[in-house]
């Protein structure tokens, strides 16, 4: 161990001449321990190259701005500081425990044979550049049955080389600072969002790929016969998408995550709030491309609501193919009507409608056919639809089966005419540490107006009256105070217009 050591010193002289010593001339396989009060230093442009496995004990430090190379295990229970590159190239499965390891960048090359080629992860990891793919497989779930980690990139983060056989088997969340605009940003695990000129502020997808668990890898409809990839995404916006002007949305799998879909038939892109449903179809089925080289699969479509997406066959997950959803002005009215290509076990339908596009309730309710494989038109009016004070209105199905399960539609949006174009909004939001929340209304018609904060038990925390003119005004939330971490509501009215926002703090 005193050789070895003496060695890690040598790098701090000649780093090229000690990194090729080391390939040239590994040690049998063993395992390299780093003691307690231990501080060993890989610099850039040398690699320290270990036959076996590498431990770096309690009080023991690592810091690495060059390559750490291994076949065997990682064990960090003590200072890893690596803004160089940590690869494992082993020919049979890996661990790498991280502990609290700070990774820059991080190579995934086992050679192992298939079900031998995993570097498994399990515990949360935070990679701040670049996780890249070259062979194996890395999986964030210590054990079979065990619980699911997550590998983390925050934005400016990328993702390179996944393919049949080569990805990650787990969570990988992919952050990005700002997305906005009409530009698509490629978030490098299989998700690609334009927001479609609207801006959305920090997005962080959370993909789930690979573990063969319904309701946490793959969507499914209740009775369990239908089932979507083996892969879904999960997408949380800072600030709103508007449900009237979706986002375009494509997602890409491995063949690997088929999970019986056919490829070369037609597809749907579905959503959520969670893996476990209820699922809505997202826009028209359609056909997924395939690359000639990577065998990749693409499936491109366009989202009213984000949250979680996957892919699944035209059939599947939901029990009632929906194949159209309009909502229309009808001189007072909003006229809604939708055709359905064929149903099972479908008891009714609710027609939801919502003042915000966040808070629903219930208008209407309309009888559906049972199990059938025609297809039915159905529609419903809603009067008045200036009652609500609100422009747009927001629309919804409930399709709710004969056991009672409940599955969604898209949402819908109808103008309302006669009212003055209004809108509010909060950012930042969510609000982390301290930064104070404002908030941004926009109005057609200058006038008084009131908005008012309140707490998760509806009491008022502060209000403030004041005048509006044409065009937009930025108010700060300062009245309030500091805020605690925690949900609050704020309430804005000018007139017959009203909104209301949830603000999270952090």
């Amino acid at each position: 161990m005193k050789q070895l050591f003496t060695k890690a010193l040598l790098m701090q002289c000649c780093p090229a001449l000690l990194g090729l010593a080391l390939l040239a001339a590994p040690a049998a396989a063993q395992t390299l321990t780093a003691t307690s009060g231990a501080a060993l230093t890989v610099q850039s442009g040398a690699v320290l190259y270990v036959e076996g496995g590498l431990q770096n004990a309690s009080g023991a430090t690592l810091t690495n701005t060059g390559t750490v190379q291994l076949t065997g295990d990682f064990t960090n229970a003590g200072t890893l500081a690596s803004a160089g590159t940590l690869l494992f190239g082993g020919s049979q499965d890996q661990t790498f425990a991280p502990g609290t390891a700070s990774v820059a960048s991080l190579t995934v090359a086992n050679t192992g044979a298939v079900g031998s080629n995993r570097v498994f992860l399990p515990a949360n990891l935070t990679v701040s550049s670049l996780l890249t793919l070259g062979q194996g497989l890395l999986r964030t779930q210590g054990s079979a049955g065990g619980p699911v980690f997550t590998l983390a990139l925050p934005a400016g983060g990328q993702v390179a080389g996944e393919g049949p056989g080569s990805y990650v088997q787990g969570r990988l969340q992919v952050a990005r600072a700002a997305v906005s605009g009409a530009t698509a940003v490629d978030f490098t695990n299989g998700l690609t969002l334009n927001p479609n000129g609207q801006n959305l502020g920090g997005v962080t997808a959370t993909r789930t790929a690979g573990l063969q668990l319904a309701g946490t890898s793959y969507g499914q409809n209740p009775s369990g016969a239908n089932k979507g990839i083996d892969r879904v995404w999960q997408v949380i916006t800072e600030l709103p998408l508007n449900p009237a002007n979706p986002a375009a949305v494509a997602l890409s799998w491995v063949s690997d995550d088929d999970n019986g879909l056919n490829p070369a038939a037609p597809a749907q892109l579905w959503r959520a709030d969670q893996a476990t449903g209820p699922w809505a179809a997202q826009g028209p089925p359609a056909s997924p491309r395939i690359d000639p080289g990577t065998y990749i699969r693409t499936l491109a479509g366009s989202a009213a609501q984000l949250g979680t997406l996957t892919v699944s066959g035209t059939n599947a997950p939901l029990p009632v193919v929906l194949t159209s959803f309009t909502a229309e002005p009808l001189g007072a009215d909003a006229l809604l009507k939708w055709t359905t290509a064929s149903e099972r076990n479908n008891d009714h339908f609710e027609v939801e409608a919502s003042a915000d596009g966040q808070q629903f309730r219930r208008i209407g309710r309309v009888a559906g056919h049972g199990t059938t494989a025609q297809a039915h038109s159905y529609q419903l009016t809603d009067p008045a639809i200036a009652r609500y004070a609100a422009d747009p209105v927001y629309y919804r199905l409930r399709q709710v089966d004969l056991d009672g399960t409940a599955s969604y539609s898209p949402v819908r949006a109808v103008r309302v005419a006669g009212l003055a174009d209004f809108a509010a909004q909060l950012h930042p939001n969510p609000a982390r540490g301290g930064e104070a929340p404002g908030l941004l209304i926009r109005t057609t018609a200058p006038g008084p107006a009131r908005w008012q904060l309140l707490d998760a038990l509806g009491r008022t925390l502060a209000s403030q009256e004041i005048v509006l003119p044409a065009g937009t005004t930025t108010l700060p939330l300062a009245a309030a105070g500091p805020l605690a971490t925690g949900v609050y509501l704020v309430r804005v009215q000018q007139g017959a217009q009203r909104s209301t926002l949830k603000l999270v703090k952090e």
